[in-house]
């Protein structure tokens, strides 16, 4: 595996951290690397209850990256009303959404031909997390 690979799990690793902290529901990765001109290697993309709780996931993944990996994101948007927050870290790339416009524009279903996994939350599945 390569240097970029290894920082990019890390980086997933970090991002997935700071989402479960903040309770983000059903988190899905999804690997960009076997598409032609993917502007990417992943997408993380998982949702929140409330504007409040989307702007918590999008602090929790900020604070978490910044202090474990040291990165800053390149760019961010969607700040204003957080119905859909983007942060481009470059090679991965989240998307945290209010529950209904994630249903509403369906990436998942828009990018179906990539391999996609449903991230689980193994701190709440050992008990650790409540």
């Amino acid at each position: 595996m390569g240097n970029n690979s290894r920082e990019a799990l890390s980086l997933i690793d970090n991002i997935v951290k700071g989402i479960f902290e903040k309770k983000g529901e059903r988190l899905v990765k999804i690997d960009m690397r076997s598409l032609e001109n993917s502007v990417c290697d992943f997408f993380l993309i998982s949702h929140g209850s409330s504007r409040t709780q989307v702007e918590a996931l999008v602090d929790s993944v900020l604070i978490n990256v910044k202090k474990e990996t040291g990165e800053k994101p390149h760019h961010k948007e969607g700040l204003e009303n957080s119905q859909w927050v983007l942060i481009d870290y470059g090679n991965v790339v989240v998307h945290l959404f209010q529950e209904e416009f994630r249903d509403f524009y369906n990436l998942e279903g828009l990018w179906a031909d990539a391999q996609s996994e449903v991230v689980e939350d193994k701190q709440k599945k050992n008990g650790r997390r409540e």
